[in-house]
């Protein structure tokens, strides 16, 4: 059974930093892309950040970038999202997900899904 499992969210200040994670199991991710996605109240889910599992390879949504980094540690089979200068329009659920293939931005095109961590940003 595929598992995603996301954590690392909190409530931060304006300004201040945090570092998701996303423990995966339950296969071999070899071949596989890993999303960040998020998703704040009222809102549609929206694209953050990909990688190639392999590495090699990330793309970031213009919001993200300059700010936010993707990396992955095969060795804990892990995901990363770092978070640099946040901001209060940051505030979401952050979900991240997997797929066969190359990374997307497309939600529709991801086979696997976390639950989420919210993150909250003060002003």
């Amino acid at each position: 059974q595929v598992q995603l499992v996301e954590s690392g969210g909190g409530l931060v200040q304006a300004g201040g930093s945090l570092r998701l994670s996303c423990a995966v199991s339950g296969r071999t991710f070899s071949g596989y892309s890993m999303g960040w996605f998020r998703q704040a109240p009222g809102k549609e889910r929206e694209f953050v950040a990909s990688m190639r599992w392999s590495g090699g390879w990330t793309y970031y949504a213009d919001s993200a970038k300059g700010r936010f980094t993707i990396s992955g540690d095969n060795a804990k089979n892990t995901v990363y999202l770092g978070m640099n200068s946040l901001k209060p329009e940051d505030t979401a659920v952050y979900y991240c997900a997997a797929r066969y293939g190359l990374g997307s931005r497309k939600t529709n095109e991801y086979d696997y899904w976390g639950q989420g961590t919210q993150v909250t940003v003060s002003s």
